[in-house]
């Protein structure tokens, strides 16, 4: 006897499945269109310049610029143009340079490089090397106002053409950036800080908010007043309280030194923000205490919408209050514990202002997102600055691919 094996056939798609498919993608083509030119594009774009040898005055194509005045007097009477190339190691080729004379300005000598028609100019000033400067010089005489024919020089512009090279968009392509990023122990000191900072930043604001959500979970007179405030470090103005912070703590008349020596727990006044390792302790307090009351606000809802019967049940079975806690309260707040730490994580690796603000990543507080500023703006490295940005997007889909790899299914991420 023959088993027969029975399969469901193939589920075919009819028009009407296909219409409905050309009209969400249809829907959604706004959205991704949108989606890719504010993040992949700008994605792209950075990871192009980390291999390109760019500074801060390679991001305009080299291009010449002229500017003209009217200098001398009598027979020494001339329009002069001033004209360099705005590239310091590009070179410009067929350079031209046009423009229209006044009325009432006569030519009587010029440059042999220049042809003049009517009241048209045009010279041909062959290339012009990176970084270089030239004067053109057309000697003439005004029939009328000087200061009306002088006026009507500056304020016209000439017209200059001519092509270079650009380096953001040639074929040359390096990778010193990254060894540049990667540059021995510097970038292992500038990794630890960062681990550091993000990952007692994380832990920190999570465990001071869930500390502050357990407080703030039982009803008492003035609740929604103390709430308000839990939010303060948050809504704040991040200037603002980073500059109180440095004034509270400054070593010659901050509040905080002076209670400490009056106090005798210390002779000497402490700069907090000035020494290290101390430094990098007070920037990271400083997240954990300007952040926490996001995961406070969040924690709070999710423990207000827990059913109170289980906490009942306990109570009749005699278990204690840390008992409730961790059977009971933890299992059920896993799931937002979770998407904290990933947003957290990801927002404090990136976290550029408030250190900035603080310390300006002196004493041992370099992240990798100061040296990105340090890279790009105080050393006019673009390419570095943006070798430095690819380190940390890949160092955050490292910490995302992992993230969601051991992540349980049941807290549904």
């Amino acid at each position: 006897m023959t088993d027969i094996q029975s399969s469901e056939p193939p589920k075919s798609t009819g028009p009407l499945e296909k219409r409905e498919a050309r009209l969400a993608w249809g829907l959604l083509f706004p959205t991704i269109a949108i989606v890719s030119m504010v993040v992949i594009l700008p994605l792209l774009a950075i990871f192009w310049i980390s291999f390109k040898p760019i500074g801060l005055a390679d991001l305009r194509p080299p291009a010449p610029v002229a500017r003209e005045a009217l200098r001398g007097d009598g027979d020494d009477l001339r329009i002069e143009y001033r004209i360099r190339n705005s590239s310091q190691s590009e070179v410009i080729r067929n350079v031209v340079l046009s423009d229209i004379l006044p009325a009432g300005v006569d030519v009587r000598e010029t440059d042999e490089r220049c042809v003049i028609s009517q009241s048209s100019l045009e010279c041909a000033l062959g290339e012009l090397e990176g970084g270089k400067r030239e004067r053109l010089s057309i000697f003439v005489t005004i029939a009328g106002d000087r200061d009306a024919a002088e006026e009507a020089i500056e304020n016209s512009e000439p017209r200059m053409e001519g092509s270079g090279r650009n380096i953001l968009t040639n074929s040359e392509f390096t990778l010193a950036n990254f060894a540049r990023v990667f540059n021995g122990e510097e970038f292992m000191g500038v990794l630890g800080v960062t681990l550091f900072y993000t990952i007692v930043g994380t832990v920190g604001a999570l465990v001071f908010g869930l500390f502050a959500a357990l407080l703030l979970n039982k009803e008492f007179r003035g609740q929604g007043v103390l709430r308000g405030l839990y939010l303060f470090p948050y809504v704040a103005p991040v200037i603002a309280v980073a500059f109180a912070w440095v004034i509270l703590f400054d070593p010659f008349s901050g509040s905080a030194n002076a209670l400490l020596v009056q106090m005798g727990v210390t002779e000497n006044t402490i700069n907090f923000f000035g020494e290290k390792p101390l430094a990098l302790i007070m920037v990271t307090v400083f997240e954990i205490w300007r952040y926490f009351p996001l995961s406070f606000l969040f924690i709070l809802a999710r423990m207000q919408s827990i059913d109170t019967d289980m906490y009942e049940a306990a109570d009749m079975d005699g278990a204690s209050p840390f008992q409730k806690f961790w059977y009971l309260s933890v299992p059920q707040l896993l799931g937002i514990l979770s998407v904290l730490f990933l947003l957290r994580f990801i927002w404090t690796f990136n976290k550029f202002d408030d250190i900035f603000l603080l310390t300006g990543g002196n004493a041992g507080t370099r992240t990798l997102t100061v040296n990105v500023y340090e890279q790009a703006f105080a050393v006019s490295n673009i390419g570095a600055g943006a070798a430095v940005a690819v380190v940390i997007f890949c160092c955050l889909l490292v910490f995302a691919i992992f993230f969601f790899r051991f992540m349980s299914q049941e807290e549904g991420l």
